[in-house]
């Protein structure tokens, strides 16, 4: 399972790639505008930025949500780095433009996926990374982790080559779940990511060590 890292944060995106455990970076406006980073050069420069910390995988989502602009942005996005995957809503224009950067040989991530209608669509059209949400299907009362069964269940079924995203991760156990269903990354903030190294025995059992280690060499 690959670990991505939610979050325009610099200073969270070195700390999860110093443990040694980061795979990529995705990142939205709301993102960025949490960081203060707003106007077309300073998000790109921003991305850029990010691409000289990670080894690769920095989603960089596009604005627009006509085809023409989409396209324009998303190749844009594309030459800021060879890590940039395009990150491209889940709506018509979306997925035919999908189609185009698939052959056009730029990688993408489609994004705000709340069906598995929507993720079979996606995977036809030819996209590297599906991203279902499912921490705000949970907020609706609905089961998202359900939603990353039945997903790679029929990706699984017809071999489709797009890799399985878990967004809005909201939790360790949320984590957990998607690796023991099989999803191919999650995507998350760095709090669920730490949160893995966290358990009551670790803590006593390492207390204790450190404890008699103390007594023999008094």
């Amino acid at each position: 399972m690959k670990f991505f890292i939610d979050t325009a944060n610099l200073d969270e995106i070195r700390e999860a790639y110093d443990m040694g455990v980061l795979d990529g970076v995705t990142t939205n406006p709301s993102l960025m505008a949490k960081e203060g980073i707003t106007g077309d050069a300073k998000i790109k420069a921003h991305y850029k930025a990010i691409c000289d910390i990670v080894d690769n995988n920095v989603s960089a989502e596009v604005i627009a949500t006509d085809y023409e602009n989409i396209m324009k942005e998303g190749r844009e996005l594309a030459k800021i780095d060879d890590k940039i995957v395009v990150k491209v809503p889940m709506i018509k224009d979306g997925v035919k433009a999908i189609k185009q950067f698939s052959s056009e040989g730029i990688r993408t991530n489609c994004t705000l996926v709340f069906s598995s209608g929507q993720a079979l669509l996606a995977a036809k059209a030819g996209a590297s990374y599906v991203s279902p949400f499912i921490g705000r299907l949970d907020d609706i009362s609905t089961d998202g982790l359900t939603l990353i069964e039945d997903i790679i269940r029929i990706y699984d079924n017809y071999a489709y080559e797009t890799e399985v995203l878990a967004a809005s991760v909201r939790h360790t156990m949320h984590l957990i779940e998607c690796a023991n269903m099989g999803a191919d990354v999650v995507t998350c903030p760095l709090k669920v990511i730490t949160g893995l190294l966290k358990h009551p025995l670790t803590d006593s059992g390492l207390a204790q060590f450190l404890a008699d280690h103390k007594k023999g060499n008094q």
